[in-house]
């Protein structure tokens, strides 16, 4: 299987490329590639289908966010749809629904074709603590499924779906109107069966027609360890039924993290503040420090200043695409004590008296900076 090219690089873009540059490179590469341009030209016909396909992607802000974050496959083991399988979609869709038409042509699709259904969104909120570990929720979605009554056709029964008079049951007619390359005859969707090249008589009970009815599902989704906030997963096949027996469309999920009230993330890495008394920070001390994953001895050297920060190694979040863990950093700040016993307050000013001997108080190093006596 050949090598699939970077979706950028297909439209010759930039990775920082606006919604409209994207569009100005789709209308230009399309029509250069279109099929009927370049009849017999297997070559054309193929760049047509991958600059379809990465518009198709690069123009949907999800599908987009998506790629840029776990490329064509993310990680399929944690339950990321990737792009590997670009099916159900027809490029022609695609050109008919940036253009408003086709060129017309024996490359035209059959409107009665297979059709994937629509893609849906959902967010969902998980807790801090599950985004690190991963976790399983269930949630509730509404979504068009085939009925089972009718098959989808809409009909009561089969004697009642008759062959569409206007286009002859190709669903499609012919129409001459001027366009960017000129006078061109071009090929539309029958107004008559809308479409369908078929016109129902006595509608399906069930669906009233439609051959879809709305229903209510229970989505599980398994969320791997280390998701962040914002990030988005693909279940293939969750989305709408398809028409004509196509696939069904994919439901995308952006997760939301709650923030946590100890922890920051940032990256892979997690931040931690942790307060420190002087005698701590003076004398140096051994701590024990929480982290993601459970508590850690942490040393704290003698001479220790507020603010500095600490590494602890592997101990930050999972990353979802290579499963290597993060750092944490642990940042002490040292607390003034706000009230003293009368012994606490003896010791204090007999170390300020002695500092102030020996001449090494901050304040003492500051003044001389400062004050020329």
């Amino acid at each position: 299987m050949a090598q699939k090219r970077d979706y950028y690089e297909v439209l010759g873009v930039q990775k920082t490329a606006t919604t409209d540059e994207i569009k100005k490179a789709y209308r230009t590469l399309a029509k250069k590639y279109h099929p009927d341009l370049n009849p017999g030209d297997k070559e054309a016909e193929e760049k047509f289908k991958e600059v379809n396909e990465a518009y198709e992607v690069l123009s949907d802000d999800t599908k987009r966010k998506q790629y840029d974050q776990f490329g064509f496959a993310g990680d399929q083991a944690s339950g990321f749809g990737g792009f590997e399988n670009f099916q159900g979609t027809d490029p022609f869709d695609i050109f008919s629904r940036f253009f408003g038409g086709g060129f017309g042509g024996g490359s035209r699709r059959n409107s009665n074709a297979p059709r994937a259904g629509q893609d849906l969104e959902q967010s969902l909120t998980i807790d801090f603590d599950e985004s690190i570990h991963g976790t399983k929720k269930s949630f509730k979605l509404m979504v068009d499924e085939e009925c089972t009554a009718c098959g989808g056709t809409g009909a009561y029964s089969k004697d009642d779906i008759q062959t569409c008079q206007r286009c002859g049951g190709r669903g499609s007619i012919n129409v001459t109107q001027d366009s960017f390359f000129g006078r061109i005859q071009t090929q539309t969707y029958c107004p008559n069966c809308g479409g369908k090249g078929k016109i129902v008589g006595k509608k399906c009970d069930k669906c009233n027609g439609k051959g879809r009815v709305r229903k209510q599902k229970e989505i599980t989704v398994d969320i791997p360890a280390g998701i962040a906030d914002g990030m988005s997963m693909r279940l293939a096949g969750k989305g709408e039924a398809g028409y004509n027996g196509g696939p069904n469309g994919d439901l995308y999920i952006t997760i939301n993290v709650r923030p946590s009230k100890e922890f920051r993330r940032e990256g892979d890495d997690i931040y931690l503040e942790i307060p420190l008394s002087f005698t701590q920070a003076a004398l140096g001390d051994q701590i024990d420090v929480p982290t993601v994953d459970g508590v850690v001895s942490l040393k704290i050297p003698a001479g220790t200043q507020s603010g500095t920060k600490f590494r602890l190694r592997g101990k930050g979040a999972r990353n979802v695409r290579s499963g290597a863990k993060g750092d944490q950093y642990v940042i002490v700040q040292l607390v003034t004590p706000t009230s003293l016993t009368q012994e606490e307050k003896k010791i204090f000013e007999s170390l300020g008296d002695l500092n102030k001997k020996k001449g090494d108080s901050p304040w003492e190093k500051f003044k001389k900076k400062f004050i020329k006596k």
